[in-house]
């Protein structure tokens, strides 16, 4: 019995969402961009977290633009 092959992947197939979402992930894990610094409970956690996340957020639709300038 013959094994399955995948189907082979065509440049360009991948959504920009897709690509801004590993642009994000590629910037972030080199910048430690929305590493929390501190462990436990603090004052001002939720706050902080919810500015880590407004950044990413942000981050993220810079990529995206970035992506779709660059597909267009």
């Amino acid at each position: 019995m013959e094994t399955p092959i995948a189907p082979a992947t065509v440049i360009g197939s991948r959504r920009n969402e897709d690509i801004a979402l590993d642009l994000l992930k590629f910037i972030a894990a080199h910048t430690d961009a929305g590493k929390t610094t501190s462990v436990g409970f603090q004052q001002g956690g939720i706050a902080k977290a919810q500015e880590q996340t407004d950044k990413l957020l942000e981050l993220y639709g810079r990529c995206l633009t970035a992506v779709e300038g660059n597909r267009k």
